[in-house]
């Protein structure tokens, strides 16, 4: 694969990622990934991210050290073509040991206005791995603000609530203002906006180790959902499989795609940046310039602008997004 170099061609940059305590998390990212995580119910891997609240260095190379952030605002060159304040994607690994709060997310127009100019959080789930008989929450059943306020005031929470059964390989599609949950005993790859604002709406009145329970967002949760949204009955992905690769979804803030590795397979790079992390297997990247690096699950890394098409081989299965075109 070398033999492809350009000479020219930008390297890869890889990425150190950041892990949050949760309530509702596990161990799993240990064991599935060999991270070496902290001690406790670690919930989240921030994989490839900017935002403040988990900001990504990179991980060798030429900008070794340097926070995601910096690589935006001071070496914009990397992602030539793409607007914005702010890197705009976020990629995360979920370890749910317990269940998730049931929430929802704003759109970038009330996310602007009520939080402080964050971007709003439009995400999509692909579910790495579940244990047998999983569910997850997706949709409402409520079509009006005052018959979700009752139903939530009832806490009649099976009738509001659309549960879907899951198994590995399924992907939803988590549109602003969809009612969700990730249900306990799920392994799920997270591509969104770079948002980091929830509303909470039923946290099961868990009680944190300080005895503290989690604040809920009620008002804010009646403004944002969406009435008319209709609940899907399965994560099944139906898209056709092409050379290996499955586009899971494209919307106005990015497209992701499964792709499927077994020998050597090569991913043109014409995008203003695209995020890559694999899920499973193992192998070897290569970039235009024909520097290889070895990966394996837990791997997450740019092609940035200008790296040239982005050569994979091995054994191994990886989500990619990038800006929409």
């Amino acid at each position: 694969m070398a033999g492809a170099a350009t000479g020219s061609a930008r390297d890869l940059i890889f990425l150190a990622p950041i892990f949050h305590e949760k309530i509702w998390g596990g161990r799993e990212l240990e064991r599935c990934f060999g991270y070496d995580i902290p001690d406790g119910p670690i919930g989240e891997c921030w994989g490839i991210s900017a935002h403040p609240n988990g900001d990504c260095t990179v991980a060798g190379g030429e900008f070794d050290g340097l926070h995601l952030s910096e690589l935006w605002e001071g070496h914009h060159e990397l992602f030539a073509g793409a607007e914005g304040d702010r890197f705009p994607l976020l990629v995360k690994i979920l370890d749910a040991r317990e269940n998730l709060s049931v929430q929802v997310h704003p759109d970038d127009a009330y996310a602007a206005a009520h939080e402080n100019g964050s971007l709003g959080k439009r995400e999509c789930w692909y579910v790495i791995d579940c244990e047998p008989g999983t569910r997850i929450i997706v949709g409402q059943r409520a079509k009006s603000r005052e018959e979700l306020a009752a139903m939530i005031a009832e806490g009649r929470w099976d009738d509001m609530l659309n549960y879907v059964p899951i198994h590995p390989g399924d992907f939803f599609r988590i549109e602003p203002g969809t009612m969700h949950a990730i249900m306990g005993g799920t392994l799920i790859l997270e591509t969104q906006q770079s948002s980091d604002v929830t509303y909470r709406v039923y946290d099961y009145d868990r009680v944190q180790p300080d005895g503290t329970k989690r604040p809920l967002h009620v008002r804010q949760s009646l403004d944002v959902v969406d009435y008319d949204q209709v609940p899907p009955t399965s994560g099944k992905v139906t898209a056709p499989e092409r050379d290996g690769v499955t586009e899971l979804m494209a919307c106005p803030n990015f497209d992701v795609e499964r792709v499927r590795v077994s020998g050597e397979k090569v991913l043109e790079q014409p995008w203003p940046f695209m995020c890559l992390s694999v899920i499973e297997g193992s192998g070897t990247v290569c970039d235009g310039a024909g520097v290889e690096h070895g990966v394996c699950a837990g791997s997450h890394f740019l092609a940035p602008s200008g790296s040239g098409d982005v050569c994979l081989a091995g054994e191994m299965t990886l989500i990619t997004s990038h800006l929409p075109e």
